[in-house]
């Protein structure tokens, strides 16, 4: 039995290659022998650029394999400006989309994957960087498009760009290139050097036409790629990108399953074996897959299949042929019993992605378990050995061999370099979980850089997910740990594929947002007081969030056995007597245990509030939570208080909608009638003996909207006098309390500071006074104006007083609905707090689904602009929206602009942002390292401006001011400053 301890699983896959963009698209039409390379007719020839003389030349051939919109980049995506991605080569923009996409098919995170992750890039020679060889190009643009075009830096750019910590390596062997760098990352994974390795490869040479066909040389006449056919003639070229994502298999996770498993690989270089330099050697190419067999530890015997090199011409086809036939005999494969394919009869040779394209050929074709026909083959060639284990399909051919399912991949290169590769199907993993019907609902995430790009990813995940039967656990799952978390958002809670689909479609279930640039957005919760309990409102926390249950069972234990129990009972039992849970006694210590366990819960899901504020006896929790009070003796003044409130003569209280200026008419008319609390600026309530609050409420009824609450005492009125003696002896030994977090007093509507010291006996305040909640948070929204209002508890009364004074509001189980909590956690999600979605869709069993949708614009090479760099004359203004958005920073900045002169600094500001970050639609407000900035682009802004405007421009501060409008304030500045320094 052979060690599988070397052996390395295929997770991830990403290909862009000429035909169907679909993949199952592209394999019915590989499989059928369909040749998929474009014969480009005149108008298709001027289109792509190609000279009028080179088209009509009868040695041209208008033929090649292509791709549709190669010069498109989604630059903003890897925070890339416009003028950066001009600068950089075609080839390296697709590596850095296909890099991306093959993680998320390997179900790891761009950006934040946490693996040590290796990449292996090869391509083609650049198409820009003949740009480089010509023109007048300024110094530092030449520096930048040198770096741009360079192979040297196309591998440690995806590291950069994506945060890949393993080795990053270009590899450079002309046709065998991307297959030795398979072997590359597979040494590098046995050799521990990463955990993860992407090897990924493209070839994009432009325009995308024909080639100039030399007698003698690899370029077919006629256009048509047949390997080994008696017609051969040649190759033809061929555009693509591929990139494969790579694992140790022990390390490799089950679900879902690798594509396909690398058993041996091997490299070597025929040396001066050969009749020159660009010929192939027999020996050389028998060699290496001798040693990939042998390194594999499995017999060619084994081998239903082998992708050849196969360019199709009269001279590589029988050396190839002879070579691979006598490796393949001498390890014991018999006549005709492995079928030969290349993929470069359907598509063209990909010169340096070559070798890439054949594995992903021959992944399909394992996976599959079917042999696709020769595309255009006619016959076989005559100076091919008849005796050989090969044999060419002409038609679709079930497979051929043994199981496992195994075959060669080839890949031979000009200077005799030689690479070949030995894969096999992975073993049987478990099947996928089928759709669970009538389960409960799961939180699916989804996120793009612009909304068009989020449309594009919901429509394609729900048309999946309409398609096959996924169970939403795997989906949830398969999204949150296989993407990344970008800011246009979208979450869906759903039980069931189909409502997924409908809610990813714009039904119910979906919540859409936009996390806002910079930062997370803070959170703030809202603890409620008494009137919101409802029986059994604990039972949509525990249901959907985690941890809950488990901080309730601990705050419970804080109370005294049979008060918790009674307490226990009427928060898990819908059927609860309600009566009994809208007294005093219990609603107070049930509200308090639920709120409490919900912020703890919420926690531990990442939800950490920047502040707090609780009313009447939501204040006693927002201090627990933030420090104040530990939960036992939070738990004892609980209780202690619901009594001693409990024996309070009984009363009524009265919501009013209205100015709360009104009130002291009413208590003014009545002096049994006191303002209980001022929750918002037009809300308050009133509290009082039954007999006034009802004559009061027939007065109003009808006038303005007016609720008598669920409570039979004059809550924060005289008749709670008694209450406020008996909170503030029992805690007249305690010392004051530290709050770690701020929070709000109710007595007087003050933000406590973090750190502060906080005697206990502020809570028998609040017993008797008025609650000042809505001072409290005006408090908070001048303090944090960007935080969304949490209610952590049942109700909404708390988040519609925050709305009032225009903060954003979320709450976190309203009703006893099932997922309430899921939609809420969906919203603060998708509005940009931080939310650990790990706690929402655990681990589950991966499944494939579709990634990234790739937007941007194109980046033509012909139309590259290297005379925009360089500064225009003295008082040449800026044009058009570049010269509103300069007046625009100069009005922000608070410059007053008079005479000539002084809009030129704000003028060369955005015309330096203009042509080095390549964006001419610019607003004040716009970040310069949100439109693809750093340290060397603001290097070149500073040394323009200093030469432009005659000013020292500190390199720092200029930095920091990050925004146009901020920077022209700067400029603005310190050209006063100038000016001043200069006058007489």
């Amino acid at each position: 039995m052979r060690d599988r301890s070397l052996d390395v699983a295929i997770t991830g896959v990403h290909a862009r290659l000429p035909g169907p963009a679909d993949p199952d698209a592209w394999w019915a039409a590989v499989r059928t022998g369909q040749v998929l390379t474009t014969r480009l007719d005149a108008d298709m020839l001027a289109e792509a650029g190609v000279p009028d003389d080179v088209a009509g030349d009868p040695s041209y051939v208008p033929v090649r394999g292509r791709i549709p919109d190669g010069e498109r980049f989604d630059a903003e995506l890897f925070g890339i400006s416009p003028r950066e991605a001009e600068l950089i080569d075609p080839q390296y923009r697709l590596m850095l989309e296909a890099t991306w996409a093959a993680l998320e098919d390997a179900g790891r995170a761009p950006l934040t994957d946490t693996l040590r992750t290796a990449v292996f890039a090869s391509a083609s020679e650049s198409s820009l960087a003949r740009v480089l060889a010509g023109g007048d190009i300024d110094p530092a643009t030449r520096e930048a498009l040198a770096t741009g075009t360079s192979r040297d830096f196309m591998a440690t750019r995806i590291a950069y760009r994506l945060g890949l910590r393993g080795p990053a390596m270009s590899v450079s062997t002309a046709c065998s290139s991307s297959l030795v760098a398979v072997h590359l990352a597979v040494q590098s994974l046995n050799n521990g050097d990463c955990d993860q390795a992407v090897v990924v490869a493209a070839s994009l040479r432009l325009p995308q036409a024909g080639s100039q066909h030399v007698r003698g040389g690899i370029v077919s006449p006629d256009g048509c790629c047949r390997p080994f056919d008696a017609a051969a003639n040649g190759t033809i070229g061929g555009s693509g990108v591929i990139a494969v994502v790579l694992r140790r298999l022990g390390e490799a996770d089950a679900h879902p399953a690798p594509y396909g498993v690398v058993l041996g690989s091997a490299v070597n270089n025929d040396g001066a074996d050969k009749a020159g330099f660009n010929a192939p050697s027999p020996r050389g190419q028998t060699a290496v897959i001798r040693s990939a067999l042998r390194v594999a530890d499995v017999a060619a015997g084994s081998l239903g299949y082998l992708e050849a090199h196969g360019t199709g011409t009269y001279v590589g086809d029988p050396i190839e042929w002879t070579a691979t036939s006598t490796a393949l005999r001498e390890s014991g494969a018999g006549p005709a019993r492995i079928a030969v394919g290349s993929v470069k009869a359907n598509i063209g040779h990909l010169d340096a992605a070559a070798g890439l394209a054949g594995l992903y050929r021959t992944l399909l074709v394992l996976g599959r378990g079917e042999v696709p026909a020769m595309a255009g083959f006619t016959g076989l060639n005559p100076l091919l050995p008849a005796e050989s284990p090969l044999y060419v399909p002409t038609a679709p051919d079930p497979w051929p061999g043994a199981v496992p399912r195994r075959a060669g991949v080839s890949s031979f290169g000009i200077g005799g370099t030689n690479a070949h590769v030995i894969v096999e199907t992975p073993s049987p993993a478990r099947r996928a979980r089928a759709a669970a019907p009538g389960g409960p609902p799961v939180l699916l995430t989804l996120s793009a850089i612009r909304p068009a790009a989020l449309d594009a990813a919901a429509e394609r995940l729900a048309a999946r997910l309409t398609a096959r039967q996924h169970d939403v656990r795997d989906v949830a799952f398969s999204l949150r740990a296989g993407r990344a978390v970008l800011p246009e958002r979208l979450a869906v809670v759903a039980a069931s594929g189909e409502e997924a689909a409908a809610a990813l479609r714009g039904g119910p279930g979906g919540v859409r947002g936009r996390a806002p640039g910079g930062g997370d957005r803070p959170v703030v919760l809202l603890l409620p007081g008494q009137g919101s309990q409802r029986p059994g409102m604990a039972v949509p926390l525990a249901e959907h969030l985690p941890g809950f249950a488990k901080a309730l069972d601990g705050v419970l234990g804080a109370f005294p056995a049979q008060h918790a129990a009674r307490v226990r009972e009427a928060v898990y039992e819908p059927g609860f007597p309600a009566a009994e849970l809208n007294g005093t006694r219990l609603s107070q210590p049930a509200l308090f245990a639920v709120a409490y366990a919900a912020a703890g819960a919420l926690a531990e899901a990442g939800v950490r509030p920047v502040a707090l504020a609780g009313h009447s006896l939501g204040e006693i929790t927002a201090a627990t939570i933030a420090g104040v009070l530990d939960p036992a003796t939070a738990a004892g003044l609980v209780v202690l208080r619901a009594e001693a409130m409990a024996q309070c003569p009984p009363g009524a209280m009265l919501a009013v909608t209205g100015d709360a200026g009104e009130a002291a008419g009413f208590t003014a008319a009545d002096p049994r009638l006191e303002l209980a609390a001022v929750n918002a600026p037009d809300a308050y309530v009133l509290s009082g003996p039954e007999e006034a609050v009802d004559g009061l409420h027939r007065r109003l009824e009808g006038r303005v909207p007016v609720r008598r609450l669920r409570t039979g005492h004059a809550f924060h009125s005289a008749a709670m006098a008694p209450a406020a003696d008996a909170v503030r002896a029992h805690l007249a030994g305690h010392a004051p309390g530290l709050a770690r977090v701020p929070f709000v007093t109710n007595a007087d509507g003050a933000l406590v500071a973090a750190r502060a010291r906080v005697p206990l006996t502020v809570f028998a305040d609040t017993v008797r006074a008025t609650v000042r909640f809505a001072d409290g948070l005006r408090a908070l929204r001048e303090r944090y104006p960007d935080a969304i209002a949490l209610e952590a508890g049942p109700g909404r009364a708390l988040s519609a007083a925050a709305t009032r004074i225009g903060m954003d509001t979320v709450q976190l189980a309203p009703r006893s609905v099932e997922g309430e909590p899921l939609r809420a956690l969906a919203r603060l999600w998708t509005e940009g707090v931080p939310v650990d979605l790990a706690a929402f869709a655990p681990a589950a069993s991966g499944v494939r689904l579709p990634g990234t949708v790739f937007g941007g614009r194109r980046y033509p090479v012909s139309e590259l602009r290297l005379a925009a760099t360089r500064p225009a004359p003295a008082g040449t203004p800026a044009a058009g929206t570049a010269a509103q958005a300069a007046q625009a920073a100069a009005d922000r900045a608070g410059e007053e602009p008079t005479g000539e002169e002084q809009p030129a600094p704000h003028e060369e500001l955005v015309a330096a942002w203009r042509d080095l970050l390549g964006h001419p639609d610019l607003r004040p407000d716009d970040d310069f390292y949100d439109l693809g900035g750093d340290s060397l682009t603001a290097i070149r802004i500073v040394r323009r401006l200093e030469q432009r405007l005659g000013i020292g421009l500190p390199l720092r501060e200029f930095m920091l001011s990050r925004t146009l409008g901020r920077q022209a304030g700067l400029l603005a500045r310190l050209a006063a400053q100038s000016d001043t320094e200069d006058s007489p």
